[in-house]
């Protein structure tokens, strides 16, 4: 009887890892360049993420609440959310900005749709296109790291701005790398990006298919749009929020294709539109709404990278 056959249902594999030690790494990922904008911009880039990802853990807490479903904020997911909505804004952000934007991104782009792992688009992404459609002053207003944010503090330009207006006015390239920059607070550090993307590859938390072509387009896109200079590519590269775009948020597990094939497509397709609109456009970005455009046309990218099942190949001619 000890050796007896048991059946029971799927899935007969499991793994060590949960939802929330998955967050929990992405979390880790993000410190090195969220401390970088704190460093950069001082206290009202900590104001800002504590505002962000105190409001997205609420107000995911309210909802679940109100609804009777069980509370899900240990998983972490919602601290991820509210982290990188606040790493998508500036730090002359108004204390409301981060906390319209968390809720936005916790209530219509995840809750309304199920939850984790329903959502159809990455939701920090949706708060931050809300808030760019209904403050766009607000939320294009840079400042230099270091600037005390005063009622008489002056708008910078951020490298990409200057690199469409003004390119022999633009910053150095170390100071991109490094962040020493105007921009949104997940712009302070392409190099420390990277380090925390590299870390999630090496955790297996995720693919490097994504991120790798969604940022190998838009760096072939810069090539042969300027005459393969190398230095305006790399601004292209290291400039923006691609890094944080192409690393932590186009690779949404719930949000981006699953299939090997269509990760290809999908970044490919990211960088693309990414770089259509920074050419042909009038603003200087396009990494929110390049992947918000990819995300929703992720089911059909599925639908035609999706394995051919055994057997259901047809006849033979």
């Amino acid at each position: 009887m000890d050796n007896r056959l048991i059946a029971t249902s799927s899935p007969h594999i499991g793994a060590k890892d949960t939802t929330t030690s998955v967050m929990l790494d992405v979390i880790i990922a993000l410190v090195p360049a969220a401390i970088a904008s704190i460093y950069y911009f001082g206290f009202a880039s900590a104001v800002i993420l504590a505002l962000a990802v105190g409001t997205a853990v609420g107000t995911e807490a309210l909802i679940q609440r109100l609804t009777h479903q069980r509370i899900t904020i240990n998983d972490l997911s919602a601290v991820i959310t509210g982290l990188l909505l606040g790493m998508n804004l500036p730090a002359s952000a108004p204390w409301w900005l981060p906390v319209i934007g968390s809720f936005v991104a916790i209530a219509i782009g995840k809750q309304v749709f199920g939850g984790i792992g329903n959502n159809f688009i990455n939701p920090a992404l949706a708060g931050r296109a809300f808030l760019v459609a209904s403050w766009p002053v607000e939320m294009t207003f840079w400042t230099n790291p270091g600037t005390q944010i005063t009622a008489d503090t002056v708008a910078s330009a951020t490298p990409l701005g200057l690199l469409k207006t003004s390119p022999d006015s633009v910053q150095p390239l170390a100071d991109v790398i490094l962040g020493r920059i105007p921009g949104t607070l997940g712009e302070t550090s392409a190099i420390l990006l990277l380090i925390g993307g590299a870390y999630l590859v090496y955790r297996k938390i995720m693919s490097w298919k994504i991120p790798v072509t969604y940022i190998g387009t838009v760096a072939i896109i810069a090539l042969l749009a300027n005459g393969f200079d190398f230095m305006i590519m790399a601004y292209h590269v290291f400039g923006g929020g691609l890094m944080l775009g192409a690393l932590f948020m186009a690779t949404d597990y719930s949000s981006s294709p699953v299939t090997s094939k269509g990760k290809i497509i999908y970044g490919i397709g990211a960088g693309l539109i990414t770089m259509l609109i920074r050419l042909y456009s009038s603003s200087a970005e396009g990494v929110t709404y390049a992947i918000l455009l990819m995300n929703v046309a992720t089911p059909l990218i599925e639908k035609y990278t999706a394995p051919r099942v055994f057997g259901t190949g047809g006849a033979k001619k």
